[in-house]
């Protein structure tokens, strides 16, 4: 299942963008980690070494678990994601929760593709369950891969832009607003 969709996000890849997502420059290392769980769809417990840690995945915002398509997104990430899954990490910091933030890649075993290593956030990105998200610059990085996600309506983006809410702007809504924003749509 992995390898289908990491293919499919190679075939789905956009103006040739990089295959690195959180940096270009050579001397930025990544580590193997294994996945323990997926906590949403942009945080994960990982175990590298004798380490255990979460990690804040850079480049998307997905959905809360509580807001619309959060339970689907952070099931499809739990699905690519299997506990025991090798991952290459980099790591870039921490957030103000202490969470670990960095960029996660896929290496592919079987294929054509066998052997490269897909960005996760790209991934997200592609298949809609994530909004491209990059605070320090005015269009996100993932920007073109977001508009095709959209145009395509595949995940989030199945009813619609509009009917999408990003995790920031659901988190400062009250009660009343979210229960009107439960029905409707479905993934």
């Amino acid at each position: 299942m992995a390898g289908t969709l990491a293919a499919a996000y190679i075939g789905l890849r956009l103006g040739g963008l990089p295959a690195s997502s959180l940096t270009g420059r050579a001397d930025v290392v990544a580590e193997a980690a294994r996945v323990v769980r997926v906590i949403d769809g942009d945080t994960y417990v990982l175990l590298s070494g004798a380490t255990t840690y979460r990690l804040r995945l850079l480049g998307v915002d997905a959905p809360e678990q509580g807001q619309p398509f959060g339970v689907q997104a952070t099931d499809s990430v739990a699905r690519l994601l299997a506990p025991g899954r090798v991952v290459l990490v980099t790591r870039a910091g921490r957030d103000l929760y202490g969470r670990t933030l960095g960029a996660v890649r896929m290496p592919i075993a079987t294929g054509a593709t066998a052997g490269r290593a897909v960005p996760l956030d790209s991934l997200l990105v592609v298949c809609g369950w994530a909004w491209a998200f990059d605070p320090k610059r005015k269009v996100a990085g993932r920007a073109q891969q977001q508009l095709a996600a959209q145009r395509a309506g595949r995940g989030l983006w199945k009813c619609g832009v509009s009917e999408a809410v990003t995790p920031k702007l659901w988190r400062s809504f009250n009660s009343e607003i979210k229960r009107r924003y439960r029905v409707g749509c479905t993934w």
